[in-house]
């Protein structure tokens, strides 16, 4: 065993020599959870898959691999965004202060959202000092670009360090009380290389995943622009989750356990990558499994989403079983609404009857088409998608129709998409970063 714990340690050290340097304390890296430390790699899900699944994984992979090595500090700074409360206590004794300074830390993270070492105003000199001459850094993005819908939805772009755009999109919603909840749908990768057939993110290709503080960074410039708390978060952005399993699982740990948004306010949605959902479900989440289901059968699941070509309806539904079975949370079956496509009511006793053949516990999200440029696909009529939601209820299937929101700021759902995605912007005054406290009284659409 203790052979096995100093050949991951040596592992994880060639990865980021980085941890040899700042921490001479070993309890720091026990804090790590060893469940996301050593989730498996993308070669593993490269072994699985075939057709169009393995070549997207591919390109994932390589895109990693392409990517300098790791120098502090210049090309890959450390981040503090991301590491909870135990583990700045830590840092700060390494550092020579006392354990509280982490804590006031992990408040000028979290609460504050200070986003430069500068800003910690509460910190000693001294103490901002070693941080910054160690290589750390907050972790946050600038926002290039916001757009806001007359329904209150707010998509924003933020600008990551090597100049990619990725989208987020704050949406507020009040219920019969009064009360605000705000959803964020938070992206996982830049672009998305699944390309769905239907999905605006798919045609503009694939870059890279996102390192974990990328995701989470989305949920608190979220909260800052609407100042108000985030209630719930859904991994339905840009990119598929389950092709970057590990940055999304550490992302969650830490919107649970530092932002303190409960895991069943969460929901991970996934089109279906082979062997990801059982490694899902042994973490034990209590968050909602979406999966974009979006036919009844096989065959006409595999001319809108061209991954399924590698992941039979069968097993992707056995493995909703297991999901089921090992976390007690029902999952939530995402079916876009295409006109004469899917939208028969013949297609909704059949998706009635192959949901039933596969246990309980599940649920149907209809979601009217959202029409975007170039599409060959249009929206059903609303008594097209009233007639499908009646067929399903009439074989006992729990079904909703999810209210589009955002669709004239281009932020409804299936139209995360940025000509960015592939080339980074070029530094130039013209993609400088704006004033953030200029954003939301003079709103201007995205570049397209």
């Amino acid at each position: 065993m203790w052979a096995l714990c100093c050949q991951r340690l040596f592992s994880k050290t060639l990865r980021n020599p980085s941890l040899s340097l700042a921490f001479k304390s070993p309890p720091f890296l026990a804090l790590q959870p060893p469940s996301l430390s050593h989730s498996p790699s993308m070669a593993s899900l490269q072994h699985v898959c075939t057709a169009p699944l393995a070549r997207a994984a591919f390109r994932v992979r390589a895109a990693a691999i392409s990517s300098p090595p790791a120098r502090l500090p210049k090309s890959d700074p450390r981040v503090l965004l991301g590491l909870s409360e135990e583990q700045l206590r830590q840092l700060s004794l390494d550092l020579g202060q006392q354990s509280y300074r982490g804590k006031q830390l992990h408040d000028l993270i979290y609460k504050t959202k200070s986003k430069e070492i500068p800003q910690f105003k509460h910190l000693p000199q001294e103490f901002r000092d070693a941080l910054v001459g160690a290589g750390w850094r907050v972790g946050r993005s600038p926002v290039h670009h916001s757009v806001a819908a007359a329904d209150g939805t707010l998509k924003i772009l933020l600008k990551l360090e090597d100049n990619r755009l990725i989208e987020t999109v704050g949406i507020p919603a009040e219920d019969k009380k009064g009360s605000v909840r705000l959803t964020a749908c938070v992206s996982s990768q830049v672009g998305c290389p699944l390309r769905c057939s239907f999905c605006a993110t798919g045609k503009g290709g694939f870059s890279r995943n996102l390192k974990p503080h990328e995701i989470v960074e989305q949920v608190l410039v979220i909260e800052e622009l609407f100042k108000h708390r985030v209630s719930n978060v859904v991994f339905m952005g840009m990119g598929e989750p389950m092709l970057n399993l590990k940055s999304v699982l550490e992302a969650h740990r830490c919107l649970n356990k530092e932002v303190r948004i409960g895991q069943r306010m969460m929901t991970i949605s996934t089109v279906g990558v082979p062997n990801t959902i059982k490694m899902l479900a042994s973490h034990k989440l209590q968050s909602t499994l979406a999966v974009s289901l979006h036919a009844p059968n096989q065959q006409l699941r595999e001319t809108i989403v061209p991954s399924a070509k590698s992941y039979p309806l069968d097993a992707l539904l056995h493995d909703c079983e297991d999901y089921f079975i090992q976390t007690g949370r029902r999952v939530t079956f995402e079916y876009t609404l295409l006109a004469d496509i899917n939208d028969k009511a013949e297609h909704a006793l059949e998706l009635a009857e192959l949901l039933h053949s596969h246990g309980r516990g599940y649920h149907v999200n209809l979601i009217p088409f959202n029409p975007i440029e170039g599409s060959e696909f249009r929206r059903p009529y609303k008594k097209v998608v009233l007639a499908f939601v009646e067929a399903l209820e009439s074989r006992k299937i729990t079904v909703s129709v999810r209210q589009t929101r955002g669709l004239d700021a281009n932020a409804a759902c299936g139209q995360l998409r940025n000509e960015f995605q592939k080339n980074p912007l070029l530094d130039s005054p013209s993609t400088s970063l704006m004033d953030e406290s200029n954003l939301l009284p003079e709103l201007v659409s995205c570049a397209r």
